[in-house]
């Protein structure tokens, strides 16, 4: 059984001011795997004195981009060291199939590649053409980087990197369902040996976050989380004038054009849709089908649905492990109940646990057709293996349904035409859409419209996020 005892406060273990540990348990038996320190407002108070101090007044201030990049350079190396490990521990903590946490690392080598030849080229101080302005991009200071449970590495690097490499320093805030896997990240950070104050990792609940929100010496938050949480982070941040970046919620579309390869949709979709459990918030949970072809792209779906298979997230042949929580199953079976309510028809899956796995946090893995976008399981974040196929007239009114939505992070179209599909992208309001399952790149910025969020990560325009402007006239 995993232990840890204390949380990681300014670059060391430290004494928590309270000495109860959480029980981590397994969501696919429910088994003790863990316990873990949990920080309290005054292990926050520490953390935020602490880089403060670090900021105004430490050597890590006076470091320059170069060493902040051979820093962030030796960082990913230590992480890429334990890979597995980090990935063994994620399925066990959170129950991500372990095919999936074990591409997240992978994916994390090249985030951070995107990061470093940003800061390479990033003008950290230059002369604006002939003019004697001077423009110096400069550290905001304190981060409070917040992240949630689902894919804890990711989320906690994109912003943590960046934030570093701008000569910040920073504080991350972990879910508790994260605690064992998060703190193995500081395990990570105090091999890595950076000056005292410059990092804190804390795993804790949402009243001690909403502390470290609201702490008078956190100058930005960076957060992601659900469309809820980030307005009340954005209504704080408001009131004292931080600097606020927010990745939030999603209900992506996937238009399935009337050329499409049905085949090739249906590879694309299982990862698309299904991937993390479809604990992600840009999966495409809404699927867009021409009513010439709705019943061929039902079927298609069907058949890759009731292809998956699910169960313990450790076993390389599993796809769809378990929810993360009892509260997050609940939520899902709650919502396959007012899809049914709603009157949209139950094409596979449905309530109820998968047969052999009632001990763990399990859904069935379902799809809804004949779903009219007004439902909910249309507009709500599910946050599970639910997906609504939508019928839609022509490709005007599949733009229509696909941008009818308070959300607007990702999404993508399935054609054989490349240049039909670019039009349709240039006209979807989202911050991140793919033209048949496009490789993901990392240099490009990600984010979104509307209620999914305020700013970007990844590359230049995430590194960006981190910075102050200054300009010097000589």
């Amino acid at each position: 059984m995993i232990v840890y005892d204390k949380p990681y406060i300014g670059g060391r273990w430290t004494e928590p001011a309270d000495p109860q540990l959480l029980d981590i348990r397994s969501p696919h038996d429910r088994t003790l795997i863990g316990r873990a320190a949990q920080a309290t407002i005054d292990d926050v108070d520490k953390a935020v004195a602490a880089a403060r101090d670090a900021f105004d007044h430490g050597p890590w201030g006076r470091t320059t981009p170069e060493e902040r990049q051979e820093i962030i350079v030796r960082l990913d190396k230590l992480r890429a060291a334990r890979a597995d490990e980090i990935a063994d521990r994620i399925s066990a903590e959170v129950g991500a199939a372990r095919w999936f946490t074990g591409w997240g690392q992978s994916a994390l080598d090249r985030q951070a590649d995107a990061y470093l030849r940003a800061a390479r080229s990033f003008g950290w101080e230059e002369h604006l053409g002939t003019s004697e302005s001077l423009v110096r991009r400069e550290p905001i200071g304190v981060v409070a980087a917040v992240i949630p449970w689902n894919s804890p590495y990711s989320a906690a690097l994109v912003k943590m990197i960046p934030a570093l490499l701008a000569g910040n320093t920073v504080i991350l805030k972990a879910s508790p369902e994260n605690s064992l896997s998060i703190l193995l990240l500081a395990e990570i950070f105090d091999e890595l040996g950076l000056p005292e104050g410059v990092v804190s990792i804390l795993p804790a609940d949402r009243a001690t976050s909403e502390h470290l929100i609201s702490h008078a010496d956190v100058d930005k938050i960076a957060f992601t989380g659900s469309t809820a949480a980030g307005r009340r982070i954005a209504a704080i941040a408001g009131a004292q004038l931080k600097r606020v970046s927010l990745e939030l919620g999603g209900k992506s579309a996937s238009i399935v054009c009337a050329d499409a390869d049905l085949s090739a949709m249906a590879n694309g979709l299982k990862f698309a849709s299904f991937a993390n459990n479809t604990q992600s918030c840009q999966a495409h949970t809404r699927i867009l089908a021409p009513r010439g072809r709705y019943d061929e792209v039902v079927t298609a779906l069907k058949d890759l649905v009731e292809s998956l298979p699910v169960g313990d997230p450790a076993d390389p042949d599993t796809f769809i492990g378990p929810m993360t929580s009892a509260v997050q199953q609940q939520r899902v079976l709650d919502y396959i109940r007012i899809g049914i309510d709603e009157g949209a028809r139950v094409v596979t899956g449905g309530p109820g646990v998968p047969a052999g796995l009632d001990n763990g946090y399990y859904v069935r893995p379902t799809l809804f057709a004949d779903v009219d976008n007004s439902m909910r399981i249309a507009q709500e974040e599910i946050f599970g293996p639910v997906i609504v196929v939508i019928p839609y007239d022509d490709e005007e009114d599949a733009i229509r349904i696909a941008n009818d939505s308070e959300y607007g992070l990702g999404g993508g179209v399935w054609t054989t035409s490349p240049e039909r599909g670019l039009d349709i992208a240039r006209r979807i309001r989202t911050g991140f859409f793919m033209v048949n399952a496009a490789p993901v790149g990392f240099d490009g910025p990600f984010g979104g419209y509307k209620a999914s969020g305020i700013g970007r990560e990844m590359g230049a325009f995430g590194l960006a996020e981190f910075v102050e402007l200054k300009t010097i006239n000589i």
